[in-house]
């Protein structure tokens, strides 16, 4: 005990401190000086996790000359000044795109070293009060995580659009749904990388190989999707260790033929290094020349992924090994290519297997064959990653998320959505049976995923980063004016397979939008029928209700009160554990939360019923523990919360509060939380008064001594309160380790979603069906939370939205 109080002195926790806190902020105050997580590698982890990104990130990339240029030209090549052209606009638009974008932009607007489209809603979501779903508090800024590093002065600019989006539900709505959109086309491109890339590289062998016709080409094609799928589950980690030498040996082998065919066939062709022959190719061309930018664009594809599975390495070793060896490879592959079609024209349809000499053709197709498989790899790793995140931001329906590496952060695996992308896969390769189709397709899922990034990013540095205007204009304007023209030339492929990633897009916006949706609503709910504090007040002079040993923890997605699921669990079993803590998980915009900063607890009102209120935060990378360790992390907090609680205490008369001032503070922080969490007050009588179950744990031991006092069994004697909270705090503490003993129970509602009877037959059929099935077919809470079954009681329960 006395080594416990010893510590407690150590932390000095000031009045100053406690003051302009609430109540489940005592322990964030706490440890607010914990480091950031953005540690600072060493440039041997560096340069390993370089060579490892190229087995990960450029395989789709890298492998994208093997069909470009027949893209580009399906009906053959009409003048050879035309190879000009189209060479100078692949380098100009792999330079803008996936070397000044990527690599000097949109890599630094990741979260925390995290990327993806839902990393940049979060940063968004993180500065400005733009989520829906209105569970944000004053204690979350507290993270260390939470802060962001600003690098200029706040400008009136930044905070208007800020004032903007977050007074326009409208705005809110349309950024949340255009980050769905976002996800949904890399998911759309998982899909479709893996069938273009493996037909691609396949159809290699129809040189050597006359007698092989298209079924067999595809049949081939399928076996090596399904192969390619089934090693997903052993992680980024292992594959991207074993993939790195087969990129790396790629890269050397295009551009050494690459380098090959330049100096063989025609070393002039680098004169499309000079723009002039982009305008020259449309005004030779006209509309043609658009229609075949559907061909052009497909030199970045993989480019988002760069962002996609940023979490599973770190900027700058993504930036080493582009910069150092996939940049100059394509180029060398792309300017190879050109000079050997000033040659040969009329090879245009397969452009890079002819261009290979014949002493190293077969070494040559078995790499791109690898090479192919491989670059499925790249945006398969993106679609985890990206789903990973939407799910923690209750954007899409339960699935398991299993972490495929201890040693690096962000690295995931979802068994479910790698099974329904294999079948996705070998539908499309099967029905399309060819890569002109499916390019047609692919160029839409690109161009659309990267416009997305480029508004995004444009809204951060116009928020959070608060760029120079100038800059802001020049980098919208650039990559905005290119990808629109990139757009509008895929879109004109519509109906020849571009209606594929929309139709996936579609699908998959609507089945994230509807669990959204819902997802908000019933926490609203909640939030309009949370209990009262009177009827806590009466249970505890029920005497119908009994008292059981143990531990029970009853989950919750609520922080602003305790669920309507308690009282329901009450009127079904009477009787309530000797210790009972409602756990809240809280997803919150940030990747990661401190183990130290996870935890927020709060006394439920009577103080000797030892009911506490737990908030339980996580960052969209976390992964949920299991139950012994949740259980043993959960307790020894709430230990040390008492511990807190009680040495306020100890602090003696001098540094007590007055009242008047205590009001002040506390009317100052009700304010604060008012502000964050706006909903109208409902009529029942159940709801609670905020501001008087909202009161600090800290509050009560400043204005209510008398209170403490009778709780610690001594009379309202300055000396007994100053000595009294030690003992009393390790009687509280060895009462909760003898309940914990006894064993913990998990009480889960299963709460049915229903839409009300006044509610529109579109709504119903959402509701009452659509999101239905989902919940059924998808993973329950108690698995996502690993819950033993053994200990588990739930309770259904039907809201009506």
């Amino acid at each position: 005990m006395t080594d416990s109080v010893h510590v407690l002195k150590e932390r000095k926790v000031s009045c100053a401190t406690l003051r302009r806190v609430d109540s489940l902020n005592l322990e964030a105050g706490i440890v607010s000086n914990v480091s950031s997580h953005n540690v600072k590698v060493g440039l041997k982890t560096t340069l390993f996790l370089a060579f490892q990104s190229i087995g990960v990130i450029y395989g789709d990339i890298g492998t994208s000359p093997l069909y470009v240029f027949a893209s580009t030209f399906p009906n053959g090549i009409k003048n050879n000044n035309d190879i000009l052209g189209v060479l100078s606009l692949i380098i100009y638009t792999i330079l803008l795109s996936p070397m000044i974008k990527y690599m000097f932009v949109v890599l630094k607007a990741n979260d925390n070293g995290d990327g993806g489209t839902f990393a940049l809603y979060s940063k968004i979501c993180r500065y400005a009060k733009i989520s829906l779903i209105p569970n944000q508090q004053a204690e979350d800024t507290e993270l260390s995580n939470y802060r962001m590093e600003l690098p200029s002065n706040q400008s009136r600019r930044a905070q208007k659009i800020k004032d903007k989006l977050e007074n326009s539900h409208v705005a809110k709505l349309f950024l949340l749904l255009i980050t769905i959109l976002g996800v949904s086309l890399v998911i759309g491109d998982g899909i479709l990388t893996p069938c273009i890339s493996v037909l691609s590289a396949v159809s290699g062998l129809k040189r050597s190989a006359k007698s092989l016709n298209q079924d067999a080409i595809v049949g081939i094609s399928v076996a090596i999707l399904i192969l390619l799928f089934s090693v997903q589950r052993f992680g980024t980690d292992k594959v991207g260790y074993s993939f790195a030498p087969i990129i790396f040996l790629w890269f050397s082998f295009i551009s050494g033929i690459g380098l090959y065919n330049l100096f063989k066939y025609d070393f002039g062709v680098l004169r499309a290094f000079n723009p002039i022959y982009i305008i020259d190719y449309f005004k030779r061309n006209g509309k043609e020349a658009w229609i075949s930018l559907g061909g052009v664009v497909l030199c970045i594809t993989g480019t988002e992924a760069m962002f996609a599975d940023l979490g599973h390495f770190s900027v700058r070793s993504v930036q080493i090994s582009f910069t150092g060896i996939v940049f100059p490879a394509i180029l060398c592959a792309y300017s190879g290519q050109a000079a050997y079609l000033t040659e040969f024209p009329h090879h245009v349809h397969d452009t890079f297997y002819e261009s290979i000499p014949d002493p190293i053709y077969w070494p040559t197709f078995v790499v791109a064959v690898c090479a192919s498989i491989i670059a499925s790899q790249a945006m398969i790793s993106g679609a985890f990653a990206i789903i990973s995140q939407s799910l923690r931001l209750g954007c899409f329906p339960r699935v398991k998320v299993v972490h495929t590496s201890a040693k690096y952060e962000g690295q995931v695996y979802i068994p479910e959505i790698n099974f329904m992308i294999m079948i996705a896969c070998v539908l499309v390769t099967i029905s399309f049976r060819t890569t002109a189709q499916i390019g047609n397709a692919y160029g839409i899922a690109v161009v659309g995923a990267e416009t997305i990034t480029t508004c995004m990013v444009t809204l951060i540095m116009l928020i959070i980063w608060k760029t120079s205007i100038w800059r802001i204009i020049l980098f919208f304007v650039v990559l905005g004016t290119m990808e629109a023209t990139y757009l509008t030339a895929v879109l004109y492929k519509f109906t020849q397979g571009g209606y594929l990633p929309l139709a996936i897009s579609f699908f998959v916006t609507i089945i994230m939008g509807l669990w959204h949706y819902v997802h908000k609503e019933r926490y609203m709910f909640e939030l309009r029928n949370k209990v009262s504090s009177d009827f806590m007040r009466d249970l505890t002079m029920n005497p119908n209700i009994k008292r059981i040993p143990g531990i029970g923890f009853l989950y919750s997605e609520l922080v602003q009160g305790i669920p309507p699921i308690f009282p329901h669990f009450i009127s079904n079993i009477p009787s309530v554990h000797s210790v009972l803590v409602f756990v809240s998980i809280k997803y919150i915009p940030i990747s990661k939360v401190a183990m130290e900063e996870r935890f927020l607890f709060r006394q439920v009102e009577p103080r000797d019923y030892r009911m506490f209120r737990c908030v339980v935060r996580y960052g969209y990378k976390d992964s949920m523990e299991g139950p012994d360790e949740f259980e043993f992390q959960l307790i020894e907090h709430l230990k040390e919360f008492i511990r807190q609680e009680h040495y306020i205490l100890e602090t003696g008369p001098s540094e007590l509060l007055t009242a008047q001032q205590l009001n002040v503070e506390r009317l100052s922080c009700s304010g604060q939380l008012s502000d964050d969490v706006k909903v109208d007050e409902p009529a029942p009588s159940r709801v609670h008064n905020e501001e008087s179950l909202e009161q600090s744990t800290t509050t009560r031991a400043f204005s209510e001594p008398n209170h403490l006092a009778t709780f610690n069994g001594s009379t309202n004697s300055p000396s007994r309160i100053i000595n009294g909270p030690t003992q009393g705090a390790e009687d509280e503490i060895q009462f909760i380790q003898k309940a914990m003993e006894k064993g913990v129970v998990y009480l889960l509602g299963e709460t049915e979603v229903g839409a009300e009877q006044k509610s529109s037959w579109v709504k119903k059929i959402a509701v009452n069906y659509m999101y239905d099935f989902l919940r059924r077919n998808f993973r329950q809470g108690e698995k996502i939370m690993s819950i033993p079954r053994s200990r588990l009681l739930r309770v259904g329960m039907a809201y009506e939205i």
